[in-house]
């Protein structure tokens, strides 16, 4: 065994998929209530195509199945979501920005000593306790920014 492996951690690897039944119940009941309303209610047809609209997203994602995960190590992060993937160095990155967003959603960014900031894909990320938690197993520095606007 190397000597730079003895007493290393394994990698923390996260993967979904979109097709889950969260997204395949949610997507229904929606639907059902927005049928309901136009029915019972008599919803303005304009409405419920504005509301139906916001779930094309979760159809493509049931449909395509796309896989999305992040694996953190000592070595570096890398993601994948779709055709979106990337890996960064450890040696590269100064912190991990951890925002929590007006929707209470937490995104991850990347800040390079460089300056650059890259944003992993959401989906690709674990619940946010679960992700800093691995982040500083890893001694990875990280920050937290309440409601960020972007």
């Amino acid at each position: 065994m190397e000597p730079d492996l003895i007493g290393a951690e394994p990698d923390f690897t996260y993967g979904t998929v979109g097709r889950n039944w969260t997204t395949l119940i949610t997507t229904a009941v929606v639907w059902v209530v927005l049928i309901t309303l136009i029915v019972k209610v008599d919803m303005a047809l304009w409405l419920a195509g504005i509301v139906f609209l916001f779930t094309l997203p979760a159809v493509y994602d049931l449909i395509t199945a796309r896989a999305s995960g992040i694996t953190i190590n000592a070595q570096q992060v890398a993601w994948y979501a779709g055709k979106q993937d990337g890996d960064i160095p450890k040696r590269l990155i100064e912190y991990i920005r951890l925002d929590t967003r007006l929707d209470l959603s937490v995104r991850c960014t990347l800040v390079l000593y460089s300056g650059q900031k890259i944003k992993v894909p959401f989906e690709s990320c674990p619940k946010h306790q679960e992700l800093e938690q691995q982040l500083h197993n890893f001694k990875y520095k990280t920050r937290r920014q309440h409601f960020g606007f972007i």
